[in-house]
């Protein structure tokens, strides 16, 4: 695997004749470790801060490797998002299988969101990196909000549509699909609020595993309690037979 060395800068109209010969059994890991050291410097610095020469000189790798590897500094902070912990666009197969219950479809949803928190350090480097694009919006910032947001609440949307024997969705069902997907968001948040007061809970995979039953169980009560309210308000807008009033 051959990977060319920038142009020269005594004379940019000819490439450089000069390559650098790279051990194939190298590739991945100089892949993974350029990939790595982005996420670390985007999430400290920002994608306008981080220059493609300090991504390399970090990762102790030639700077071609990044056009080599990801095209350009864009692709490379593209795969920052979807690499390291994977993307809820992963999920979606999951929503699509036939038959699929409410309790499986939940199951699903919290046991791959949760999947990441298992790699330690990196979790926190992912969390920083999307809040500042939030914060600090690149174009990146439009393809997470369409594909690793909207996709996934519009999945689960359609299980509780289908759980509530709804058509179409109303503003309910959809605060109902944020309540839900935050259960699992605010552990992402309080990661390090969890690790400083109760440790143990997020210490080992075994740890982080023991979240899901309890957020599935959480998840159906906040649906139990949607479909008592449903039939309420249901009840409350029948109007009471009239009785007739007997002359005296």
């Amino acid at each position: 695997m051959d990977i060319a060395e920038p142009r020269s800068p005594g004379n940019p109209s000819e490439p450089n004749i000069i390559a650098v010969r790279a051990q194939r059994s190298d590739g991945a890991e100089a892949r993974t470790r350029l990939l790595h050291t982005a996420l670390r410097l985007f999430a400290d610095k920002g994608f306008a801060k981080t220059s493609t020469r300090q991504i390399a000189q970090a990762a102790g790798v030639n700077i071609a490797a990044i056009s080599y590897y990801f095209g350009d500094k864009t692709g490379l902070y593209k795969a920052t998002f979807t690499e390291p912990l994977g993307s809820p666009r992963d999920m979606m197969p999951l929503f699509r299988q036939p038959g699929l219950s409410t309790r499986g479809a939940l199951e699903a949803f919290f046991t791959h969101f949760l999947e990441p928190m298992k790699q330690g350090e990196m979790v926190q480097q992912c969390l920083r990196l999307h809040i500042r694009e939030m914060l600090e919006p690149s174009s990146q910032w439009a393809e997470e909000l369409m594909h690793d947001i909207q996709q996934p609440h519009a999945a689960m949307v359609g299980v509780l549509c289908r759980h509530l024997g709804l058509k179409r969705a109303d503003d309910d069902v959809h605060r109902l699909a944020f309540s839900i997907s935050s259960l699992a968001v605010m552990l992402f948040v309080n990661q390090e609020v969890i690790q400083t007061i109760r440790p143990s809970l997020i210490k080992t995979a075994k740890a982080i595993e023991a979240w899901t039953p309890r957020l599935i169980e959480e998840a159906m009560a906040l649906i139990e309690l949607e479909v008592r309210r449903r039939a309420a308000a249901t009840q409350a807008v029948v109007p009471a037979p009239r009785t007739r009033k007997t002359k005296t």
